[in-house]
């Protein structure tokens, strides 16, 4: 299956043209503090993971889990391997978080281990890593019903390398129940020689339980894949039926093995590909369009079936399928539509647009058989307009009072990372990217479960706004859809040096920021405003305000984990979990 390029379609009715800012709040933000009986251990980086992957994949990791599927549900794992749940129903009475799970201690502690990471793979299953090799399977049983019922452990192995798991989740498919399960390693490459000398593995494994009928349930490894690429990727998560992958990352991965056998990749230069000559070529102006269309030798007149309407055009040759037909990007004038057989081998064509000056990207919408062809006035005019681009006088704008644009004036969040990032869709049988689109200056901001039963969605930076993607697999011509936008938030994050942590409810009312030390930041939605506001610049009554609210943690721990849910911020550090409520709703 080839893969095709895809843009990201924004819905402009979610976009706030007339945004202004954020107004700051100085309401207080009730905050709660909940001391940890066992710290939790914060794995410092080893002399050997000294690259900005190892930095990326394990110094930045979020030891806090935010349970989807059960509101104001979190999860942590202490130094002591527990692994402890807090659900909260009452702010005012917060209990001690509640061990759920213990991680059996290993005999000798690995130099390379890794944070211990966790998954919650469906309402009623977890994914767990101890941060040195082993992945656990844990059966969980209804989470958040208040009972604290110790997990089951279904499924172990010792992969035989330290991991982190970055996503995970529970299908069942013709009666049978299996688990997918991604984990991310960093390991050494030999053949990586000009670089760091370490390359970035994706392990996609599926667990199925093998049981027949009434028998006791035994789960074992059915397929395992594995993905390598050059840097560790901003979003990868597995479709809810495990029948495909998406993954965003700086540079693209490539399935490399499947049960440890190699997948065959294409080399560059052993396949030739056939170019088709153009069927047809058009130009344009801001009046009409004139398109030559070939056709078969000693054509006659008799022969040529033309028909034009306002949006549509089919033109071929009779007793065959026609050569172009579709719906033409703009209206025309189909009364003014002439043609006429040039060189008894060619069709001319001249078409009368209906709205004068726009100028069309393609004749026939999604057909790409045909050619435009610049004319000498259009490519003269865009030469004149360009001059002044290249042009060795370093400031060729003649206008004075209008300076050219000094790089050296934007603001440091005004830049855009050097590499561009791609947003890929693998199919799981192919095993090819199906999808691609190019993010280039569409920043990576943070990914958040909205809908369990969903994948996680991703925000991106779009301009100065930060804007929401849900994945719909489901939906291959509209596969990202845009469900939500943070106004100016894109611009408001880049300026936050200190920033760690960024997330947003999953309602959408707010987005939060965190820093490496105490300060929160938070950036609701606009709400109406109870009083009479004007704008003392343009003079009109403003309805409604944006507000930011700012929160000063009572420790001086590093954050290690950040959450929000529709009512409030779970921030954990290594020895408290603090919990701020933020919306009384």
């Amino acid at each position: 299956m080839a893969s095709s390029n895809y843009s990201l379609k924004v819905h402009r009715e979610l976009l706030d043209p007339n945004f202004e800012s954020y107004r700051l709040s100085l309401d207080a933000i009730p905050t709660y503090n909940i001391e940890l009986d066992a710290a939790v251990e914060e794995v410092k980086l080893k002399d050997t993971q000294y690259t900005l992957e190892h930095m990326r994949a394990f110094g930045m990791y979020n030891y806090l889990h935010l349970d989807p599927w059960y509101e104001d549900s979190v999860l942590f794992v202490d130094c002591k391997g527990r692994v402890l749940s807090l659900t909260v129903t009452l702010d005012t009475a917060l209990g001690k978080p509640r061990e759920v799970y213990c991680i059996a201690a290993e005999p000798g502690r690995r130099e390379d281990r890794l944070c211990p990471s966790l998954s919650l793979t469906s309402a009623t299953w977890a994914a767990l890593s101890d941060g040195s090799s082993r992945l656990y399977l844990l059966r969980t049983g209804k989470r958040g019903d208040g009972s604290h019922v110790k997990w089951e452990l279904l499924f172990s192995e010792d992969t035989g390398e330290p991991f982190t798991i970055l996503h995970s989740v529970s299908h069942v498919q013709a009666g049978v129940h299996a688990m997918e399960v991604l984990l991310l390693r960093i390991q050494k490459d030999p053949q990586e020689t000009k670089g760091s000398g370490f390359s970035v593995s994706l392990e996609w494994v599926t667990v199925a339980n093998t049981a027949g009928h009434g028998q006791e349930k035994n789960y074992e490894v059915r397929k395992r894949r594995v993905l390598s690429g050059k840097s560790v990727p901003h979003y990868a998560a597995v479709e809810p039926q495990g029948k495909g992958l998406m993954v965003a990352s700086e540079k693209p991965f490539v399935f490399t093995h499947v049960d440890g056998r190699p997948v065959e990749q294409p080399q560059p230069g052993t396949v030739e590909v056939e170019k088709t000559d153009p069927i047809y070529f058009w130009q344009q102006t801001a009046e009409d369009v004139t398109l030559w269309v070939r056709m078969p030798e000693g054509v006659t007149k008799e022969d040529v079936q033309f028909k034009a309407t306002a949006d549509n055009l089919s033109v071929g040759v009779r007793g065959f399928a026609p050569l172009l037909e579709g719906q033409l990007h703009a209206s025309v004038d189909p009364e003014a539509s002439v043609w006429i057989i040039m060189n008894d081998k060619s069709l001319e064509v001249t078409l009368q647009k209906r709205s004068e000056g726009p100028m069309w990207p393609e004749l026939v919408m999604g057909d790409r058989r045909g050619e435009f062809v610049m004319s000498d006035e259009q490519a003269a005019l865009i030469h004149e307009r360009l001059t002044h681009l290249t042009s060795e006088d370093l400031n060729a704008n003649p206008d004075g009072d209008k300076p050219p644009c000094n790089s050296q004036e934007l603001e440091d969040c005004d830049g855009f990372p050097e590499d561009s990032s791609s947003l890929t869709h693998f199919d799981e049988e192919s095993l090819r990217p199906t999808q691609v689109v190019n993010l280039g200056s569409h920043q990576y901001l943070f990914t958040v479960d909205v809908d369990p039963s969903e994948m996680p969605c991703l925000c991106l930076r779009h301009d100065v706004d930060a804007l929401v993607w849900q994945p719909r697999p489901n939906q291959p011509g509209d596969m990202w859809e845009h469900i939500a936008t943070f106004n100016a938030l894109g611009y408001v994050q880049a300026s936050k040096r200190d920033k760690k942590f960024a997330t947003c409810a999953p309602n959408f009312s707010y987005a939060s920021l965190c820093e490496c030390l105490r300060r929160v930041f938070i950036y609701r939605q606009p709400s109406p405003v109870e009083t009479v506001l004007f704008n003392r610049k343009q003079g009109r009554q403003v309805g409604q305000v944006a507000k930011q609210q700012v929160a000063s943690l009572d420790s001086d721990k590093p954050i290690l984990g950040f959450r929000a849910t529709n009512e409030r911020l779970f921030i954990l550090t290594s020895a408290n979990l603090f919990v701020l409520k933020v919306n009384n709703d």
